[in-house]
């Protein structure tokens, strides 16, 4: 699938900004499934320096700094980027008992055993627990494989928790999202990553977009109007890492769009950074994933 995606994130401030630094997450990956074959970033006040990078998890980044007066804020990236299908294949993977990935990594052997046991540990958005752990318990029997109980995982947090925009901040811990059952794509990416975590798997975060419109005969996917999140667990060196979306009880397909990953949100959080000045300020962002013709 060929999709245009645009991303639109406006500052407004009650009195001027002197000086702003922000680094930005705003150009998907290059990918075994995805390529990326424009990618184009509008500022407006026009920075006086705009640097490209990547960071420690291999993802896109770039750097500004603003250091003129201003009210506003406008940043504008706009990419071309081709999906391949990809639930079928994950799907028809070999299956390897959960306990046996879970002992595997505890003693990594080679690259990317070790890469995998670095999603392992708690980090700042993400703790580890008894209850995270006996929450996922219920999914995870002796014996069965990593990506059917992870499925299993996946399907329960979204029969368990409601989608509630109003639910929860940036800021609210897994602990207090366990107990008011509810809050958005990013909570529920968190939730999945910590109770894979608090039973040895290791687990990845996961930032992007969903397709804004789905084609005839698909249902149109809860977070399309904006920027999405959702985890990926490792499930052994025969099936690597698939993606799981808890928002939408799916195996992540062709209409995500991948930013980057990392530990948790703030490791791939969009835009962020800081101001000299600005007083109070107000956020919009806008995300439109059209279909382009191929």
């Amino acid at each position: 699938m060929l999709l245009n995606v645009v991303h639109e994130t406006h500052y407004s401030y009650s009195s001027p900004v002197v000086l702003s630094q922000q680094m930005m997450h705003l150009a998907p990956r290059a990918l075994d499934w995805q390529n990326c074959h424009e990618h184009r970033l509008s500022i407006e006040p026009e920075p006086g320096e705009l640097g490209e990078g990547v960071d420690f998890f291999g993802n896109r980044t770039a750097r500004m700094l603003i250091a003129a007066p201003h009210g506003d804020l406008l940043v504008r990236a706009v990419s071309s980027v081709s999906v391949a299908p990809r639930e079928q294949r994950a799907l028809a993977l070999p299956q390897t008992a959960w306990e046996e990935v879970r002992d595997r990594v505890r003693e990594p052997r080679d690259g990317a055993l070790a890469e995998a046991a670095s999603f392992l540990y708690e980090s700042p958005h993400v703790e580890t627990s008894r209850e995270l752990a006996g929450y996922a318990a219920q999914s995870f029997a002796r014996g069965r494989g990593a990506l059917e109980a992870s499925l299993d995982l996946t399907r329960r947090i979204y029969a368990d928790f409601k989608f509630d925009k109003t639910a929860t901040s940036v800021s609210t811990p897994l602990r207090e999202v366990m107990k008011r059952r509810r809050g958005v794509c990013q909570d529920f990416a968190h939730l999945l990553i910590g109770s894979l975590r608090s039973l040895g798997l290791p687990a990845r975060y996961v930032s992007g977009y969903l397709l804004t419109e789905p084609p005839p005969g698909r249902p149109r996917l809860v977070g399309a109007d904006a920027s999405h999140a959702w985890g990926a667990v490792y499930c052994g060196e025969a099936a690597g890492w698939v993606d799981l979306d808890p928002t939408n009880n799916c195996v992540v397909d062709d209409e995500h769009v991948t930013l980057g990953w990392g530990r948790d949100f703030g490791d791939v959080t969009p835009m962020r950074g800081v101001i000299l000045g600005g007083g109070e300020q107000e956020l919009d962002v806008h995300v439109t994933v059209t279909p382009l013709e191929s």
